[in-house]
């Protein structure tokens, strides 16, 4: 997926400022505009992520003429896109085999039936938390 994001130039006293347009609240900035843009990467998969943990609808990205008439204020703003891999939101249930001590392996399924869960349901929520 390509978002259209916005750019605020950066100098030697400011940082490159990115925002996504299309994910609420999506920001990222660093010192090099090559660093912003990792980061705006990094920021959207995160709010995409948070929005599916929360079953929240994910916004298809804009038309750039959209976001460009929609840009607003004295900023001057680069246009840019950053991508989305579609595979790291990927909720297809995949079986796994993994390889525990049998010590940790009682501790987890222990826990897991004190939370009411599943073995496999109780590791994907920890992992949801992490």
């Amino acid at each position: 997926m390509r978002y259209p994001v916005l750019i605020e130039a950066g100098d030697e006293r400011t940082a490159w400022g990115v925002v996504v347009p299309d994910l609420p609240g999506c920001f990222s900035a660093a010192d090099s505009l090559d660093d912003a843009l990792g980061a705006a990467e990094e920021a959207a998969l995160a709010w995409i992520d948070t929005a599916l943990d929360e079953g929240r609808s994910i916004p298809s990205p804009s038309a750039a003429q959209k976001i460009v008439a929609e840009a607003s204020g004295d900023t001057k703003w680069i246009l840019a896109y950053i991508c989305i891999d579609p595979a790291l939101l990927d909720d297809t249930i995949e079986r796994v085999n993994i390889s525990l001590p049998r010590r940790i392996l009682a501790r987890l399924d222990a826990q897991a039936r004190a939370a009411g869960e599943s073995r496999s349901s109780y590791i994907a929520h920890l992992a949801a938390l992490g």
